[in-house]
């Protein structure tokens, strides 16, 4: 874990956005007559790309997904993306980083106008050199789309390039991309899910990552 550039997933890795992205869910489906009373059955809406978890949940066609994600913005954007909290010890994890002299980015499928409104409202957007998102119209909302436009654009080298996620998608993006990819345990990937995907690394909480990075 020695690069100099780290890329950080946002939901699950640098906040718990179960709240704000669950009741935002439940509310879009709502709208369209799908009524879920257990947030809990929700959570697997968190960290893959919004469209296509409705699709593969609700079998919904692809115009009737678009309603849901533009019912869930409407909520999100309002109300949602401030039911969120960053994990104990995160600060400092970024700060660790910052003193090494490394370079830290986002790289969420989360729209990057949501991703930078909350670096920006919990004050943690300082660490980062840049923050790259999905757009609006979905562009972008798949990992290794997204890594790989945030290398080109950042002239970056993926043999000194990490990516930190805690879930699938995250490993997937760095692996075909070239990158190291670290796993976490602690947001809403599972056990199985993420040693699926082989991972250079594979820490169960945040400290153990922190650890890891102080050696």
């Amino acid at each position: 874990m020695q690069q100099n550039t780290v890329l950080f997933d946002l939901d699950g890795t640098l906040t718990d956005p179960r709240e704000g992205i669950t009741r935002s869910v439940q509310y879009a489906l709502a709208q369209l007559d799908i009524h879920e009373p257990d947030l809990v059955a929700l959570e697997h809406f968190i960290g893959p790309p919004l469209l296509q978890c409705f699709m593969q949940t609700y079998s919904l066609s692809e115009p009737r997904a678009w309603d849901a994600v533009n019912h869930y913005r409407v909520r999100f954007r309002e109300v949602g993306l401030y039911e969120n909290q960053l994990f104990e010890g995160i600060i400092e994890l970024l700060q660790l980083l910052g003193e090494q002299g490394r370079t830290l980015y986002i790289a969420t499928s989360k729209p990057t106008v949501f991703a930078v409104e909350i670096a920006r409202h919990f004050d943690f957007g300082r660490y980062f050199k840049g923050i790259y998102g999905s757009e609006l119209d979905g562009t972008r909302t798949n990992k290794v789309e997204l890594i790989k436009h945030l290398l080109e654009q950042e002239g970056l080298e993926p043999s000194d390039t990490l990516m930190i996620g805690d879930r699938k998608h995250d490993l997937i993006g760095a692996h075909s991309n070239g990158l190291n990819a670290v796993a976490v345990g602690y947001g809403f990937g599972s056990l199985e899910e993420l040693s699926g995907e082989r991972p250079a690394h594979h820490f169960q909480t945040l400290t153990q990552l922190r650890h890891a990075f102080a050696r």
